[in-house]
């Protein structure tokens, strides 16, 4: 059996290890393949479906899940890619706040997408919880990208702070029995934070500063706030 496989991605025949995603092997061709839940240094899950790319198929697949077959000839930016690409931006900026998505909001940009396409329709919609001292998460923000949730688990941490909840368009991530953050096994290092592509996940003295308090009422603050909870940072 051959270790490679070879394929044409938008008529560029390539060679790769078998295994490779198409996400993989369109990088290695210079083709870049735009992406929201993908995050490199995590499982892929091909969520949210905006690098799903033409492969002659009956249904386009997402690239960053698929592995590259012999002969396989794929289209990463054809007119139904894009349309697909858009409709998914669209539906997305419809439901959830995207102000402080800037990849998103790229995106959108870059496909032509209308944010009010499908004004009108349901929104995602949720207390913010400020309820621990480093970080607020505010799930009118939340993609359901699954970043925090995997690198709060085995991808990275192993402290299953953060799960799933609900079902369908209803679905959130959440903790267990929705308990606060610091009565969950959440060690507070961040990570979760730092994958997060969007708001839904801040820094807490970030959020204070944008509000508008000065560094050291932010610092007051955080303190008292560590105090109270009795966390040690």
């Amino acid at each position: 059996m051959s270790n490679t496989v070879t394929l044409t991605i938008n008529d560029q025949e390539i060679t790769v290890p078998a295994g490779t995603t198409i996400l993989d092997a369109a990088k290695q061709l210079g083709i870049e393949i735009p992406v929201i839940c993908y995050h490199p240094h995590l499982t892929a899950n091909g969520l949210c479906r905006v690098c799903s790319v033409d492969t002659g198929g009956r249904v386009q697949a997402a690239a960053c899940v698929t592995p590259c077959n012999n002969g396989m000839k794929v289209q990463t930016d054809s007119d139904a890619v894009q349309r697909g690409r858009r409709t998914i931006l669209e539906m997305l900026a419809a439901t959830v706040d995207l102000a402080e998505a800037p990849q998103i909001l790229e995106l959108l940009a870059e496909y032509g997408a209308d944010a009010d396409r499908f004004a009108g329709g349901a929104r995602r919609e949720a207390p913010i919880h400020d309820d621990n001292p480093f970080y607020i998460r505010d799930y009118n923000q939340c993609v359901n990208c699954w970043r925090c949730v995997q690198v709060c688990a085995e991808d990275a941490q192993y402290a299953f702070a953060l799960s799933f909840a609900g079902r369908g368009f209803h679905t959130k991530i959440a903790t267990f029995l929705d308990d606060p953050m610091p009565d969950t096994t959440c060690v507070f290092c961040g990570q979760c934070v730092g994958v997060c592509p969007t708001g839904a996940l801040k820094p807490k003295r970030q959020a204070l500063l944008e509000q508008g308090l000065s560094p050291d009422e932010v610092f007051a603050q955080t303190r008292q706030s560590r105090r109270k909870k009795h966390i040690v940072s």
